[in-house]
């Protein structure tokens, strides 16, 4: 195909976006990349990814991805990802069947080790890709349907990078507790659905174990097909939805610490307990717990844990709280994880445009 009409027409866009930690954990999916299950998130601030996306017309040969470099160097395993994803989008980005793309990507923390890496990248590639197209068309401004089109985009790469699109708090799966929400892209919670003690929610991330996981999320997802546990576990999540949903409006602490800590160790009982079972937390992981646990009960401050589809601790908590729980980090904490690394997140305010 002759590119004669895009001549010219070449550039690049930087993207940063960052990962998000559910509270409520999407688990399970059908094809098409849907969700079994509603699920609910925070954006998180300081684990981003950012993408350097240059694009120009692809001359005689064929549009799509040219070249990727992941922290500067090649990375043949999710090269080949996102060459797939990008052929994938040319239904949707009609610009990619006469343009080549070269992606230079950079995290700020460990791929596949359970921090949501895969939510960062595709949500990034998805907000890259909709801005060049805006660009290509005249177009200026990134208004809700530039969002929703990126959400959609987005989860077709990774399921929970839908929920990367947005900051704050956010929802993907339809479900009958929250009006709008949807199967095909996150919503967000508007602001004044979030009692103010939980909009500036801290979450220190601690580093456990950051090698690659042995059992991929998207195997773990499959394994939720046949799970003698699936249909108890879709009516969890709806009921724990919507406790979440109350629990963050109203202000209640108490209430949010319980649903967090179920979710989270439901989805690892639902791993293990799947056939094949298998096991991603670490004897470090367990340790952590115990000591959030013991921290929580003695000096009565409503910390909580979370974990992805790995063995790192996402430890919760209000920021109203941070000058007694940050020492605690420093002094118990760090020298229980690896090289006592940590991450000072919470929530963030979404992608960003550089």
């Amino acid at each position: 195909m002759s590119n004669e009409k895009f001549k010219g027409q070449a550039g690049e866009v930087f993207w940063e976006s960052p990962a998000n930690i559910a509270l409520v954990k999407y688990w399970g999916k059908y094809p098409g990349q849907l969700p079994m299950n509603p699920s609910l998130s925070f954006t998180l601030r300081e684990s981003v990814v950012r993408i350097r996306m240059k694009y120009a017309p692809a001359g005689n040969g064929p549009g799509g991805l040219h070249s990727f470099a992941l922290n500067g160097q090649p990375n043949d395993k999710f090269r080949a990802r996102i060459s797939k994803y990008i052929d994938s989008m040319k239904a949707h980005y009609a610009f990619l069947n006469d343009f080549g793309l070269d992606i230079e990507s950079q995290s700020t923390f460990p791929h596949s080790a359970g921090i949501a890496s895969s939510a960062a990248a595709f949500s990034a590639l998805a907000m890259a890709l909709g801005s060049i197209e805006n660009e290509l068309a005249g177009k200026t401004g990134m208004g809700s349907d530039f969002l929703q089109k990126a959400s959609f985009a987005s989860r077709l790469g990774s399921g929970s990078a839908c929920r990367s699109v947005y900051g704050g708090f956010t929802v993907w799966g339809k479900s009958e507790h929250l009006l709008g929400s949807s199967d095909d892209f996150a919503v967000k919670l508007a602001d004044e659905s979030i009692h103010p003690a939980f909009r500036n929610l801290q979450d220190a991330v601690l580093i456990v174990d950051d090698s690659e996981k042995k059992v991929s999320s998207t195997a773990g997802h499959a394994l939720m097909n046949g799970h003698d546990f699936r249909e108890s576990r879709i009516a969890q999540s709806e009921k724990n939805l919507c406790s979440m949903l109350h629990a963050l409006k109203t202000g209640d602490e108490d209430l949010f610490v319980n649903i967090v800590e179920n979710e989270a160790l439901t989805l690892h009982g639902l791993m293990m307990s799947s056939r094949p079972g298998y096991i991603l937390i670490k004897p470090g992981t367990i340790a952590l717990i115990e000591k959030i646990r013991d921290f929580r009960q003695q000096h009565t401050i409503n910390i909580c844990f979370t974990l992805d589809a790995g063995p790192n601790i996402h430890l919760v908590y209000l920021d109203k709280d941070a000058h007694r729980v940050r020492p605690f980090i420093q002094q118990e904490l760090l020298p229980m994880c690896k090289n006592r690394r940590w991450m000072d997140d919470g929530v963030g305010a979404g992608p960003k445009k550089k």
